[in-house]
């Protein structure tokens, strides 16, 4: 059985695993511990807990529970004192209280909801992540870096505060696997974050599994603004320390141009400008359903299908 890792954070890992978990693989997510918005935020600062938001959506996305224990790990309360907050995340939350570990709150879950392979936290540290801008504004915790309009005009460093260790766990599945699969998700705040754990960095570059870089949709206005696929690359080779990928995944579907004017004021498709052999090009778009268009948030508008995305990165895993 082939062993499949994956390296992000948000939905973009939470999209990449919906669709591995079909498949007859031996899954890894190692998942970024930078989130610190809304519900998880909240948890973080008045607990002292590790951030569970990005895990929680890991472990729903392999469950193999029933539809309604996944839509009640998802559930997020709408009034009240626990306004904001989603059950999974108070789960995580409080079981991390009750065993002293975040690590095995998230083993207890992962039994409870019966996952196909393991989450794994990249670091078991508290951190926060900043970032100072070239103008030497700081920006700090994922949010602020996030809801940033400014990074387009350049950051002069981007950092983990206090700077951890990776988590063992993390290093033994990266130098264990077969396919590393880094990303999609946001370049600063989902994807770097990972990168900036002590080890790494290191153990990407050393790891005999074939790597591929699952390029965004979409870059975000102020942070990516007119970002093309090289200029992905090359950030995130600054922080790796070398060029690490085997394959490159990029979409080559258009979206409807309604949605592309609709997003306008988000960000903008990213074009592929890398041509060589490592491109692996295809049709990654999720589908729209008729009548839906007016409910759904922008962000969620132009997305990657997770069943396309396995399928693609099947071929490569089937080829190893």
């Amino acid at each position: 059985m082939k062993k499949i890792v994956t390296i992000g954070g948000g939905t973009g890992n939470f999209t990449v695993l919906r669709g591995l978990k079909n498949y007859d693989v031996d899954i890894s997510a190692i998942v970024s511990m930078a989130d610190d918005g809304g519900s998880t935020g909240i948890l973080r600062d008045e607990l002292g807990v590790l951030p569970p938001g990005d895990v929680r959506q890991c472990l729903v996305a392999l469950s193999d529970s029933s539809r309604l224990l996944r839509s009640l790990m998802n559930y997020r309360f709408e009034q009240g004192g626990l306004e904001g907050h989603s059950f999974g995340n108070l789960l995580l939350s409080a079981l991390e209280k009750v065993t002293g570990s975040f690590e095995k709150a998230v083993e207890e879950v992962s039994r409870i909801l019966f996952i196909k392979g393991k989450v794994i936290p990249v670091t078991t540290h508290q951190v926060r992540l900043k970032m100072i801008l070239r103008n030497c504004k700081l920006l700090e915790g994922e949010r602020e870096i996030y809801l940033s309009q400014e990074i387009e005009n350049g950051y002069s460093s981007i950092y983990l505060e206090p700077y951890p260790k990776a988590n063992p766990r993390a290093i033994h599945e990266i130098m264990n696997a077969d396919l590393i699969v880094f990303g999609p998700g946001g370049l600063h705040t989902s994807l770097i974050p990972n990168i900036l754990v002590e080890g790494i960095g290191d153990a990407l570059r050393e790891s005999d599994a074939k790597k591929i870089f699952v390029v965004n949709l979409m870059n975000r206005k102020g942070q990516t603004t007119g970002f093309k696929v090289s200029n992905y690359l090359d950030e995130i080779t600054q922080f790796i320390g070398e060029d690490i990928f085997d394959y490159i995944l990029v979409n080559n579907q258009a979206p409807p141009q309604d949605l592309i004017d609709l997003y306008a004021s988000e960000g903008d498709l990213i074009e592929n400008d890398v041509h060589d052999e490592r491109i692996r090009s295809a049709a990654l778009l999720g589908e729209l359903k008729e009548g839906s268009k007016k409910d759904l948030l922008k962000r969620n508008l132009i997305r990657h299908d997770s069943k396309k995305l396995a399928h693609e990165l099947m071929k490569i895993v089937n080829n190893l």
